[in-house]
């Protein structure tokens, strides 16, 4: 069941006690009434029968005469009491409540010298007050409950409009981005201490922030500087027509991984900062296959691959192209290291890029976690399996959405559809 809002909860609560307050008053009301009724039939009856005493001992011969609700009755002899209503005949001295010819009386029965007196009320009239003032309790209830609901609602929308308002902005502050106090002096007292307790973590989340800045900044420099060197020094040495075989091909190697550590380093600290990997621009997709394939063309060579291209020359894009080429490095690059034979093939439509290989594909069971980030299906593989978690990252932040699907023994195919 899904959890009530803040402010329908407190609508509710005003509700809830304006119903209880009403519906105790109605009942205490309603009790007090009955009360009332009580007393007041039992005085009438009592000074009915006060006053045919009275009469009788004035006149011996008075006979009553049948008021609208009174019945008044004086037995002297048999004959009088023949002339009561049956119901009546057996009752003893005091009061009785009974029904005659389906009416409902009090009766209040006396006796004085062997003479008795009977005095019966008719209360019908009363019960139906009584029952008309019952509906009205009820209808007093139900009508507070829904008037105490509607004042409730708009009352909490009142007392809880300044922290939505409060929420709203909070949710659109950006890390770094400039912006005024989230506390203002027109702020109630509580909700201005949460603003100052939201202003206070926004400083020191952006005092993390630039901390980290100047780390990653750091590390860059710190990093690239060295791999520059390996990649200047191994250029150079390539330069060198007495070098063999065998230690030209050495370092070849050693230029491609400096390479593929300098990507890594500009990938990671783009992830650390949040930082775009460059400028949007119009790409040719097909150029971008190209240049990332290129350091992989040796091995696709070395083990006899078809790689095939199946894109477009006019085929373009707006969007990152360091992103992109970093994207497309990860995915070929694992494409060839995991196909000893067969092909492997990029392919581009609807806005959908495509790399297929025919290797050695992926576990049903390890597809959900192929993403995540230190997960390798292949346990002597050399990586550390941070590439593909890197890739997702990437594809996350641009709204690329990148899709896997996989046969083991048959290959695989990972997608990216562009927004």
């Amino acid at each position: 069941m899904p959890r009530l809002g803040l402010r329908l909860r407190a609508a509710l609560l005003v509700a809830l006690v304006c119903l209880l307050a009403v519906g105790a008053l109605g009942v205490t009301l309603y009790t007090a009434s009955e009360d009332l009724e009580d007393a007041l039939i039992q005085e009438l009856v009592q000074n009915e029968m006060d006053y045919l005493i009275q009469r009788h001992r004035q006149d011996p011969g008075f006979v009553p005469q049948v008021a609208a609700n009174f019945q008044s009755y004086i037995v002297r002899s048999p004959m009088d009491l023949e002339k009561l209503p049956a119901p009546m005949r057996a009752l003893g001295m005091g009061s009785h409540e009974m029904f005659i010819a389906d009416e409902e009386f009090e009766v209040l029965v006396r006796e004085i010298d062997g003479v008795r007196y009977y005095v019966a009320y008719e209360v019908g009239p009363y019960e139906q007050r009584e029952q008309a003032f019952k509906w009205l309790v009820l209808v007093a209830m139900a009508t507070a409950a829904l008037v105490s609901l509607a004042l409730g609602y708009w009352l909490s929308g009142m007392l809880v409009s300044q922290v939505t308002g409060l929420a709203r902005r909070v949710g659109t502050l950006e890390p770094g981005a400039p912006r005024a106090p989230l506390a203002r002096p027109d702020q109630d007292p509580e909700v201005a201490l949460l603003a100052r307790a939201f202003d206070e973590y926004q400083a020191r989340i952006e005092q993390m922030i630039r901390r980290e800045q100047e780390f990653t900044a750091n590390a860059s420099h710190e990093l690239r500087t060295p791999l520059t060197a390996i990649r200047t020094s191994c250029e150079l040495l390539l330069t060198d027509p007495g070098l063999s075989d065998k230690a030209r091909s050495r370092l070849v190697q050693i230029d491609e991984a400096a390479g593929r550590m300098t990507e890594l380093t500009q990938a990671l600290l783009f992830l650390a900062r949040g930082q775009a990997l460059g400028g949007v621009e119009t790409v040719a997709i097909a150029d971008c296959v190209a240049e990332a394939a290129g350091p992989y063309r040796a091995d696709i060579a070395r083990k006899g691959l078809a790689f095939e291209v199946a894109i477009a020359p006019e085929a373009v894009l707006d969007l990152n192209y360091e992103a992109l080429r970093f994207v497309l490095t990860n995915l070929i690059r694992n494409a060839v290291y995991y196909t000893d034979r067969g092909f492997v093939k990029v392919g581009y439509a609807s806005k959908s890029l495509t790399v297929t290989d025919s290797g050695r594909g992926i576990s049903p069971e390890h597809l959900p976690r192929i993403f995540e980030r230190f997960f390798r299906e292949d346990v002597v593989s050399s990586g550390v399996g941070i590439g593909l978690s890197i890739v997702k990252r990437v594809c996350d932040h641009y709204g690329w959405k990148i899709q896997v699907d996989s046969t083991p023994a048959r290959g695989s195919a990972f997608s990216i559809a562009f927004p």
